[in-house]
């Protein structure tokens, strides 16, 4: 019941990143995903640092910024640059693909080898997606598929190093998570103030827009998203990739008045089934733990419950 907890508090994160493309496309200026990225990321950064009231310690400074540029920095210009040039289905195709490159790291990286099951769950999980946000008239543009196929990699090697590195003794995933996303808001700026100028002016549905992405979105969606990297596998966490999408569709259909085809929902039920079956799996073969490694991720999350409480 414990790891069912887990996966269903992780499952929130990719089910908020869900509404990114609607925010994006409905409420904020047009072409600037990397004022968009500083945004969402830094004010979020700063606030849980502070909640957190703990800053990172010897070479936890470089960690930190790796993680942040891997997992924030990188990520969410080219997230949001793929989701500006590309339909919203597209984009969400090419970030179904994560999982893949995780199963593939994580095996190379964490010794985590996937059984076929996973592997299987991830292919037809990625391919439920494509029935469900892919149509006859989705346009293809090379910068944009280059940017969602990068930002997948990139989000993929975030997560499995922040499993490799853990967490610093007596540290929670509160603090973490306002580190990383700190120093990838960090390392947006001089990016975003050499490609695209001055600050746009911001209207209330700007503000508003922002405000969710940068307290719901990214500040609860990624605490809850590392938190889970933290008690389960870097494979079982990706694979809660394809809610995003999903919610996406139900979004668009929802809110936006977009119609779903029969298609679409068979893909719906099949990406939602593989999602399932690949916790399934990762349930039935544990990882192995190693006794360090047992006795920080109790400590972590001892200290995720007492920050909550703060």
């Amino acid at each position: 019941m414990k790891r069912l907890a887990t996966v269903a508090l992780t499952a929130l994160a990719p089910i908020s990143w869900g509404s990114t493309y609607a925010v994006a496309t409905e409420l904020l200026p047009p072409d600037r995903p990397l004022f968009t990225g500083v945004m969402r990321a830094l004010p979020a950064g700063l606030l849980l640092t502070a909640l957190a009231r703990t800053l990172p310690k010897g070479q936890w400074w470089w960690k930190s910024a790796v993680l942040g540029i891997l997992n924030i920095g990188a990520f969410f210009p080219l997230l949001f640059l793929s989701a500006y040039r590309l339909p919203g289905g597209v984009a969400a195709v090419l970030g179904a693909a994560g999982p893949l490159f995780v199963v593939g790291l994580a095996a190379l990286v964490l010794g985590e080898r996937a059984s076929l099951r996973t592997v299987l769950a991830a292919v037809v999980g990625a391919f439920g997606v494509s029935m469900v946000v892919l149509t006859a008239e989705a346009r293809l543009d090379a910068v944009g598929i280059v940017a969602g196929v990068i930002s997948s990699a990139s989000m993929g090697a975030g997560t499995v190093m922040t499993k490799r590195w853990g967490r610093p003794e007596g540290v929670g995933p509160l603090a973490m998570t306002g580190w990383q996303l700190t120093a990838g808001g960090l390392f947006i700026i001089p990016v975003a103030a050499l490609v695209e100028g001055a600050p746009p002016a911001l209207d209330g549905k700007a503000f508003l827009g922002y405000g969710y992405m940068m307290l719901i979105n990214t500040g609860i969606a990624y605490w809850l998203w590392f938190r889970g990297i933290g008690a389960l596998s870097a494979t079982s966490v990706t694979l809660l990739g394809p809610l995003s999408p999903l919610t996406a569709a139900v979004i668009g259909w929802a809110a936006l008045g977009q119609a779903l085809s029969p298609v679409q929902l068979v893909g719906m039920a099949i990406a939602f089934g593989a999602t399932v079956a690949g916790q399934l799996a990762a349930a039935r073969k544990p990882q192995p733990f190693s006794s360090t490694e047992k006795n920080d991720q109790n400590i972590s999350m001892d200290l995720t419950d007492e920050a909550v409480r703060r």
